[in-house]
């Protein structure tokens, strides 16, 4: 089974809680076709950045994982400043642009979307129209992955947001994203009011704490092992790339109905999975997830 990957690749300039700086390659859905390439997907990445050092380095960090990029042209790579706090938590500043132009891609049993790209214009107009010509036969997941510094006033990005909801099958989501878009809400009660709008699941990860997640047959709930945190970029993204793995292997991508179908049992292995996963991202720097012999 096929998957696709629409998203932004950039590099990541970490700044340490100690003064030190560090760049890595990431940029949120660029991290989870890495995570799915390491875990023997073998995914194609539709993305952008420019012909340059920063470009070279990307192409070269996801080919060695084994995914296809595919790259609309950029005038310079992206980048984003990450600054830690002493948890090793993440603040983000980006120097972005966005554009697919006229790049095209072959359709994917598994189509995955998030983060800046499908908000920011004009690639996320250009996003949402590929979610729309390949859902009829396509699993849609989505990670909306909240940067306040990019999506401007919550509330318009929430509208945005809830129109992609409502096409994906799938949707990840942390307790902060949720909190930001829906500051009235409690978190559980936004992504009660997400399910509405009609994906068979939405995951709501809530860190060190696990995960909840709500069906149209119930809630449930999936714990996170402890480990000693080192910083948590790319945590979510590995969860995200762990979690479309699961649909994979489960033989229900690009099958709506079989997907609606999965029981409790079934959402209870992928996640727990995907949040020992996530463990191991968190257990070292960067966005540097899981291959499959250290998963299972």
């Amino acid at each position: 089974m096929s998957v696709l990957v629409v998203g932004e690749a950039l590099v990541d300039i970490v700044r340490r809680a100690d003064g030190s700086i560090v760049e890595h390659p990431g940029g949120s859905p660029a991290n989870v076709a890495l995570t799915l390439g390491r875990l023997g997907r073998s995914p194609r990445l539709l993305t952008s950045f420019g012909d340059d050092e920063r470009g070279a380095e990307l192409r070269a960090w996801l080919q060695e994982s084994h995914v296809d990029v595919v790259v609309a042209p950029s005038p310079r790579t992206s980048t984003a400043v990450a600054t830690l706090d002493a948890a090793g938590a993440a603040t983000y500043e980006f120097d972005l642009t966005w554009d697919l132009g006229d790049v095209d891609v072959e359709p994917a049993d598994v189509l995955h979307i998030g983060s800046i790209s499908a908000i920011l214009d004009p690639g996320g107009r250009q996003v949402a129209e590929l979610v729309e010509r390949a859902r009829p036969t396509t699993t849609i997941t989505y990670d909306p992955n909240a940067r306040p510094a990019l999506m401007g006033d919550p509330a318009v990005a929430a509208e945005r947001v809830a129109r992609l909801v409502a096409l994906a099958d799938v949707v990840k989501v942390s307790d902060e994203d949720l909190a930001w878009f829906h500051p009235d809400r409690e978190p559980l009660q936004a992504a009660q009011d997400w399910l509405a709008l009609g994906p068979a699941i939405v995951v709501v990860t809530t860190g060190g704490s696990g995960a909840h997640y709500l069906t149209a047959a119930g809630a449930g709930h999936v714990t996170a092992p402890k480990v000693a945190v080192v910083d948590t970029v790319g945590a979510g993204d590995t969860f995200m790339g762990t979690l479309v793995d699961g649909l994979v292997g489960a033989g229900v991508a690009g099958d709506r109905a079989a997907l609606g179908a999965l029981g409790h049992d079934a959402w209870d292995a992928i996640l727990s999975r995907a949040a020992r996963a996530a463990a191991v991202t968190v257990s070292r720097s960067g966005a540097n997830p899981p291959r499959s012999n250290e998963l299972d």
